[in-house]
C-alpha cells in the first residue's frame, strides 16, 4: 500500500494480513470533485487483468464504522447519462454521503453489465428493446443473472484498513458477499434516488426477481 496519511493501520480484529490480499495499489492521488475533496487510488488484481478504482475520504479506521458502496461500472449511466438505469444517480448521490459523513470509500468495480462486459450489456439492451426484462436479456444470452464478484472489492477495503462497515447498498447479495469476505456490516444504508420512467420497469425487475431492498 502506498505510503497516505490519511490511512492507519489495520484493526488486529481484521481477517486479511497483505500475503493473503490478491490486489495492490498502485497509484494515489487527489481528487477534487463537486461533490467534496476526495482521494482517489488505482489498485489492480494480482490473478487476473483487473482494474478498480477507489475514491476515498477521512481516516481509515478499522474500528470506526464506515460508509462504503461497491460501484459497478455502468459506462451508459454512469457516463452518458442514460436514464434506463439509476446507476449515475446513486453513484453521485453516494458521493454525497461520504462527504457528508466526512468518511467513506467507494470502490468503482469494473464489472459491466452485472459481469458481462459492455459488448454484451449492449445486445441485451436490444433484447430490451424486444420486450425482455432485464433479468430475461442475460438468460436469453446465456449469462448469469448477475455475475460479479466482490472478494477483490472487500480486500481493497481491507488494504484501506476498514473492517467495520456501513455499506450503502439496496442489494441483498452483495451484503452476504461482503459478510462472507469477512467484513463486519454494521449498518445497510439504503440507497434510492429519483428516476426516469425508462427506469421503473428495470427497477420493478431488480426488486420482484433479484430480491433489491427497493420501495
Amino acid at each position: 500500500m502506498l505510503d497516505n496519511p490519511s490511512l492507519t493501520e489495520s484493526s488486529p480484529d481484521c481477517p486479511w494480513t497483505s500475503p493473503s490480499i490478491t490486489v495492490e495499489q498502485v497509484a494515489n492521488a487527489k481528487l477534487p470533485t463537486e461533490f467534496g475533496e476526495f482521494r482517489i487510488a488505482g489498485y489492480r488484481s494480482l490473478i487476473s487483468d483487473e482494474e478498480f478504482v477507489v475514491i476515498y475520504k477521512g481516516e481509515m479506521d478499522g474500528d470506526t464504522p464506515t460508509l462504503v458502496r461497491i460501484h459497478s461500472q455502468c459506462l451508459t449511466g454512469d457516463v452518458f447519462a442514460s436514464i434506463k438505469c439509476d446507476c449515475g444517480p446513486q453513484l453521485h448521490a453516494a458521493m454525497r454521503m461520504v462527504e457528508a459523513e466526512g468518511r467513506g470509500a467507494i470502490v468503482y468495480q469494473q464489472q459491466e453489465g452485472r459481469g458481462i462486459g459492455i459488448l454484451n450489456k449492449i445486445r441485451a439492451y436490444a433484447l430490451q428493446d424486444e420486450g425482455a426484462d432485464t433479468v430475461e436479456a442475460n438468460e436469453e444470452l446465456g449469462f448469469a443473472i448477475d455475475a460479479r464478484d466482490y472478494q477483490q472489492c472487500a480486500e481493497i477495503l481491507f488494504d484501506l484498513g476498514l473492517c467495520k462497515v456501513k455499506v450503502i447498498s439496496n442489494n441483498p447479495d452483495k451484503l452476504a458477499a461482503l459478510e462472507r469476505a469477512g467484513l463486519t456490516i454494521v449498518e445497510r444504508v439504503p440507497i434510492e434516488v429519483k428516476s426516469e420512467e425508462p427506469a421503473a420497469h428495470y427497477l420493478r425487475t431488480k426488486k420482484e426477481k433479484m430480491g433489491h431492498y427497493l420501495s
